[in-house]
This record gives structure tokens, C-alpha cells and sequence, in this order.
């Protein structure tokens, strides 16, 4: 299994010099790769592999490309053609793209050592040292531990927009050493769940447990007030720069908390519970909506359906994404469906007489879905009623953003 850890880095003046030299070698190559891929005999290129072997002519007529280290130069080369996959990737998918181009400065701000040139030591509390090949040694803050059981594969480093300097380590643990998954044939609806992404609240549980929006009232109200300063700047200015890098820093802070609630949360589910089932949701049809589309983008609905997937192989549960057609529409107890408006909240089924809370009805359709997605039956003896409990618990937004706990739900959870 593959995934990353990122790290703040704080190179000296100098340090942050020599990376960013170095990262300006890597975008010569990258364009220059580009410039051979057009130019050169495609017998000699044509994929990364071939491309490779291109390397040390490059550094005879070149020699800024032996200031580099070998290892990263061939990185950089293999980062252009899976650029040109994505291309063809999205062009099989009917949209229309163009043709790669040549990177400016601003446009190209990382580069990736691999398999070698780097070695992070003095590990010792929350402060690390990382060394490149060719460049030297420069502190990270060491926040969270790697994994005993985990390998570094490769070590990225970028420099953001608002100049702060970042390094992400690619880890890769063996399926042998992840904890084993629960027998699916053991899963009940005692042990699993179904997520409910929702409008009013961000997640409403299938076992009635609802987490509030995340309010980032404030954060947007102070990003409209530094963009208005942007606009008044000149394009160019010394000034223009200051406040662009202001602006660049709100975004990067609302990113940061939802980024930060969503871990805990998605935690949260994959310990709490044996089998997590949540909807396949076709975010970029929903943003072109005319309504609440930035409301819908700062859920980031996407990003949380990713987080809970890898997080299902580290601990050790089920996630399943199932159909999201028709969940709130159809009535959980007996499956007909019922036209309802954004507006209205209740679930009232016309066949039945069935009630219940909307976003309530639609997560145990998700939870019944995902037994059937799992080739498992909806369990006789558990009816709707038991999968939705008269006593609703509600955890406030900002309860979880305050603890940094899996459980943090036997602690801050609140009756409503």
C-alpha cells in the first residue's frame, strides 16, 4: 500500500536558495524534455525508459545538469510523460485538451528524489533533519511518527505560494504487515454504517449520528477583504506580491482545516467501525449546478470519500462506495420512492407512513446498499426502526476540530 506523510520544512536562507536552484534545474530539464519529445527521432525517445538514457548527453553539453543529483534528474524527465498520460487519459475520456508546455518559474515548484539521495535522521521528538544529495542537511518538524513497517520510496519537496517550504514522504507498507479486515460475513448493522454526505449537516449516520458543518464563515469573509486589497494593487508591484502572498495564505489556512476535520472524522469512522459504506457522489456533475456550488466545493466531498478509502486498509475496515441515485428518494423501510424538494427535510412515505429525518432515511439506503454491494443480504431481524434510534447524538464542528482523538465521538458527543 502506498500513501504519503508531509512535513513543514525550514531550510536557512541559503538552504531555501540552493532548493530553489535546484528546483529551477529540474523545470530546465522538464522543458527540455518537452523540447525532445517535438524534435528528437521518436526511435529515441518516445517513454520515460528510453528517455533516460538521453541523460548523460544531456550533461556533457549541459553541465548545470550534473549540479543535480542522477536519481531526481530522471524523476523530473519521468514526470513530463506521465503529464502527457494524463493528456491522453483525459482526451479517451472525450474532453478536449491541448498539448503540454514549457514551464515558467512560478508554474513548476517541486521536485522528487527517488529510491536514493536522501536520508531523514535525528528523529528524536517533534524536530528531524533531512538530508539531500547535493544539497545538505535542513530541519522538518517531525509532528507524526513514520511507521516502523513503512519504506520511504521518495521524498518530494515543494515550495508553495506563500513561500513556505514543505516536504512529503512517499511510504510504502506491505499488505503483510496492514492489519487483517474483519470476515465480511461477520458484518451486522451493530458494527457497520452508512454516511449519509449531507446538506444541513456534513455527515448523518445511518445509527442517527450527526456532524455538523464545518464554519468557515469567517475564513471567507476575511478572504473576500484580502482579495479586494489584491485588486487594488498593480499587477507587478512590490506590493502586488505582499498581498498576493496574504491572499495565498487564508487559502492555504481554510485548506488546512478542512483538510485537518476531515482526518479526524474519516478516522474516527474507521475505527469506530468494522465496514463503512458512503455514496459514490459525481462531485464535478454537482459543482456545475448553478446552486451552492461553493458551498458543495468547501465540503470537498471528494477528498473525504479518498481519505476514508486509504484510511479503510491502515486500520483495518471496509469502505464501499455504492450507488447515490435515488437514496434519498427511496424510503428505507419499504423502497418506494417519493419526489422530495431541497426544502424539505422530513422523510414521510405516502406507502407506508414511515417518518423520519431525510438525511436519516437516505444513510440507511446507503448502509443497505453497501450490505448488497458486499454480496450480503439485509439482515430479517433488524428492522429500519432499530437502525434508526429516537435519541439523535450530534457532534458539533468545532468539537472535532478541537480534539485530535480517533474517539473523539465518546467524548463530544452531545444529545440534541
Amino acid at each position: 500500500m502506498e500513501y504519503s506523510h508531509r512535513y513543514p520544512a525550514y531550510p536557512t536562507k541559503e538552504g531555501a536558495a540552493e532548493l530553489q536552484h535546484h528546483i529551477d534545474i529540474h523545470r530546465q530539464a522538464y522543458n527540455y524534455t518537452l523540447y525532445e519529445y517535438e524534435n528528437v527521432d521518436a526511435d529515441d525517445i518516445g517513454s520515460a525508459y528510453k528517455h533516460h538514457y538521453r541523460l548523460p548527453d544531456w550533461k556533457e553539453e549541459f553541465p548545470v545538469f550534473s549540479e543535480v543529483n542522477s536519481k531526481a534528474l530522471q524523476r523530473t524527465v519521468t514526470r513530463f510523460y506521465q503529464n502527457l498520460d494524463g493528456l491522453s487519459e483525459q482526451k479517451q475520456n472525450g474532453r478536449k485538451v491541448g498539448k503540454l508546455k514549457w514551464k515558467s518559474p512560478s508554474e513548476f515548484q517541486s521536485m522528487t528524489y527517488s529510491q536514493s539521495g536522501f536520508e531523514l535522521k535525528n528523529t528524536s521528538g517533534r524536530r528531524a533533519t533531512l538530508w539531500l544529495s547535493k544539497i545538505g542537511d535542513f530541519p522538518i518538524r517531525y509532528h507524526r511518527e513514520i511507521p516502523d513497517e513503512a519504506a520511504i520510496k521518495e521524498v518530494i519537496i515543494k515550495k508553495e505560494t506563500t513561500g513556505d517550504w514543505f516536504v512529503s514522504f512517499g511510504l510504502e507498507t506491505d499488505e503483510a504487515d496492514l492489519p487483517e479486515k474483519p470476515d465480511v460475513d461477520s458484518l451486522d448493522t451493530s458494527n457497520s454504517v452508512g454516511v449519509d454526505l449531507g446538506i444541513l449537516n456534513y455527515i448523518h449516520t445511518s445509527d442517527d449520528k450527526i456532524v455538523d458543518w464545518l464554519d468557515l464563515e469567517d475564513e471567507y469573509a476575511l478572504l473576500r477583504r484580502e482579495q479586494r486589497k489584491l485588486s487594488r494593487k498593480e499587477e507587478g508591484a512590490n506590493n502586488y506580491e505582499k498581498q498576493r502572498r496574504e491572499v495565498a495564505k487564508v487559502k492555504r489556512h481554510i485548506r488546512r482545516k478542512v483538510l485537518d476535520y476531515q482526518h479526524k472524522l474519516t478516522t474516527w469512522l474507521v475505527c469506530e467501525y468494522d465496514a463503512v459504506f458512503v455514496e459514490d457522489l459525481d462531485v464535478k456533475g454537482m459543482l456545475e449546478q448553478s446552486h451552492n456550488a461553493r458551498n458543495k466545493q468547501g465540503a470537498a466531498w471528494r477528498q473525504f470519500i479518498s481519505l476514508l478509502e486509504y484510511k479503510a486498509d491502515l486500520y483495518g475496515c471496509h469502505v464501499v462506495q455504492v450507488e447515490a441515485a435515488g437514496t434519498t428518494k427511496e424510503c428505507a423501510k419499504c423502497n418506494v420512492e417519493t419526489a422530495k424538494p431541497i426544502w424539505v427535510r422530513e422523510h414521510s412515505c405516502p406507502s407506508c407512513g414511515f417518518e423520519c429525518a431525510r438525511d436519516a432515511n437516505a444513510a440507511v439506503n446507503v448502509l443497505e446498499r453497501g450490505f448488497s454491494e458486499l454480496g450480503l443480504g439485509w439482515p430479517e431481524d433488524t428492522p429500519v426502526e432499530t437502525a434508526l434510534p429516537t435519541d439523535t447524538h450530534s457532534v458539533s464542528a468545532k468539537r472535532v476540530i478541537e480534539t485530535g482523538s480517533p474517539t473523539f465521538s465518546e467524548a463530544a458527543v452531545m444529545i440534541r
